[in-house]
């Protein structure tokens, strides 16, 4: 498909007509866990890097993190996307959580809750334990929405992030327990 639209002189890289963003049709992919989408844009030279998500003006891994597309965003780790510290804490991956955790310079507060906010939303117990342990505030409101790790468990039905978050004393926006 993607070698189809190359030989008929489409732009893999435009971006979208008339939005606010800059959006390319890979952003668009990984924005709605389109992973064959995703394959066929990548064989046919789509960049992997291209700036221009909405949720940041990143790359399409921002817009797959962003939109909770988890199939997108480890398609596109597996494919070679740059991956940072919430990227990775996101699809659980412990070594590289663990590395951009001891990084110098180290990450500050912000970027650890982040993260933290990230591998609870995705239900990734393992990093949200080791992020807590290294710092993150579990209380934490993510400036977009105003959840909390919480929040963010509670709202993607992580039911084991929501247990262990509660056990931690962890807040919803609404209060100390869950709603």
């Amino acid at each position: 498909m993607g070698s189809a639209l190359v030989e008929a002189g489409a732009d893999l890289n435009a971006h979208a007509a008339g939005m606010w963003h800059h959006e390319t049709p890979l952003h668009w992919a990984a924005s709605n866990d389109d992973v064959e989408l995703i394959d066929a844009l990548l064989d046919a030279g789509a960049d992997i890097e291209h700036p221009g998500s909405s949720i940041s003006g990143g790359p399409p891994s921002d817009s797959a993190l962003g939109y909770a597309q988890w199939k997108a965003l480890r398609r596109l780790y597996e494919r070679g996307a740059a991956m940072n510290l919430s990227r990775a804490a996101a699809l659980g991956l412990m070594p590289l959580v663990t590395e951009l955790a001891r990084a110098t310079p180290a990450p500050d507060g912000e970027e650890l809750a982040t993260a933290c906010w990230n591998a609870c939303r995705a239900g990734q117990l393992e990093a949200a334990r080791y992020l807590a342990e290294r710092g993150a505030d579990m209380s934490w409101s993510a400036p977009w929405s105003g959840e909390t790790p919480l929040d963010a468990a509670i709202d993607q039905r992580q039911h084991e992030v929501v247990a262990w978050l509660t056990e931690s004393g962890a807040v919803s926006r609404s209060g100390p327990t869950a709603p």
